[in-house]
C-alpha cells in the first residue's frame, strides 16, 4: 500500500486500501474493518489517515494479516518513497517503492 507522511499523519493511498464487498472474502472484509476501525479518517473514495497513536496497532495488524497467508504482501506492506524516512514503529511492515 502506497503510504506517505504529512504533519505526523500516515496516509494510505485510496486505490490501495481494501474495500468492503458484501459477498467478498471474510478475510478481506475483516482486514477492511480492522484498518478502518483504527484510522482517524477513512471516507469512501479518499486516502485513509492514521494518527501516530495507532501506528503500533497498525503495525501489529499488518504483521498479523501478512503472516496469516491469506493476503499478499502488496496488500499488507506499506510502501514509502525513498525520500521519506520510515518511522521506527512501522519499519517491520514497510519498504521503499
Amino acid at each position: 500500500m502506497r503510504a506517505w507522511l504529512k504533519d505526523d499523519i500516515l496516509y494510505l493511498h485510496r486505490e490501495d486500501v481494501p474495500s468492503y464487498k458484501q459477498k467478498g472474502s471474510i478475510v478481506r472484509n475483516n482486514f477492511f474493518w480492522a484498518l478502518k476501525s483504527i484510522s482517524c479518517y477513512a471516507p469512501k473514495g479518499s486516502d485513509w489517515e492514521f494518527d501516530p497513536e495507532v501506528w503500533i496497532a497498525l503495525s501489529r495488524m499488518l504483521l498479523s494479516f501478512t503472516t496469516s497467508g491469506y493476503l499478499g504482501t502488496s496488500e499488507t506492506m506499506l510502501e514509502f518513497s525513498e525520500d521519506v524516512p520510515i518511522p521506527e514503529v512501522l519499519r517491520s511492515v514497510a519498504s521503499y517503492l
